[in-house]
Formats: structure tokens, sequence, C-alpha cells
């Protein structure tokens, strides 16, 4: 829908600023890419979240690329795919020694978006309600 006087959508995000770097999504292959592409495609705020695929790196790698990212952006929220995956036992590892850090599992579409949608909170608190979105999100339909 565009508004014909102005040649606009007026719901486009376009206008708007973008918002910072407030997570970092990693996980198996192009899962990462995959989902801040949705998120872009769905808001236009998929520069919320960084991506970061774990394809070829070792464990130490892994957790070494998050650190330095996460500092470089001074971002604490971290979005993996699977609870036992490499990406999420570095950020667990990382846990260990650096207060603050919020990790989500299981990560699905839905948690992105919640996360996204609620960028007026702090970003852990944004990241327990993403979380608990994304667990109601999931749903089995139809019979055997």
């Amino acid at each position: 829908m565009t508004n014909s006087a102005e040649g606009a959508d007026p719901l486009s995000t376009e206008s708007l600023p973008p918002l910072p770097p407030r997570a970092i999504v990693a996980g198996h292959g192009a899962f990462p890419d995959g989902m801040v592409s949705a998120v872009q495609q769905i808001t236009g705020f998929g520069g919320v979240f960084v991506p970061m695929s774990n394809a070829g790196l070792s464990g130490e790698d892994i957790e070494s690329r998050l650190r330095v990212r996460a500092a470089e952006l001074q971002v604490k929220v971290f979005f993996t795919d699977l609870p036992g995956g490499s990406a999420t036992m570095a950020v667990r590892r990382m846990m260990r020694d650096t207060k603050g850090v919020v990790l989500v599992t299981g990560a699905n579409l839905a948690t992105l978006l919640e996360f996204v949608f609620r960028s007026d909170e702090g970003a852990g608190e944004a990241a327990r309600h993403a979380a608990e979105k994304g667990r109601t999100a999931i749903a089995v339909q139809g019979e055997d």
C-alpha cells in the first residue's frame, strides 16, 4: 500500500533510524544468517542481530569469535539454535567469567521477532520475554 500523495509506504521502516545491534545469533550452518534475514524481511530491523555461523570452527574458535564480537558491539545477549550445540557451549563458557551474559537456546523466528519488538526494554529482560514467546509459538496440529 502506498500513499499516493507522497508515493511512499506509510508502514515502511525505511524512514526510521536503524536500531543498534543488541544480540548475537549463533548456530550451525546458515541458521544465523537465515534467521536474521527473515527478521529483516518481516520488520526491517535485522540489524538488531549480528549473525555468526559456527561452520568449520572449533569450540575454542567459536568462543573466541563470540567474545570478540560481543566486546566490539557491547552486547551480552546470545541466541543459539541448539541447547547442546557448540555455540551454546561456547556462550556457557563465557558466562563463567563474563558478568551479565544472557543466553537463549532453541531460538526460533518468533523469539527473535519478539526481541526486536521489545526495544524499549533492557536486552536481558527483552530476551526473557522473547524466550517465552518462542516457547508459546511452537504447536502441533492435526492427528495421526
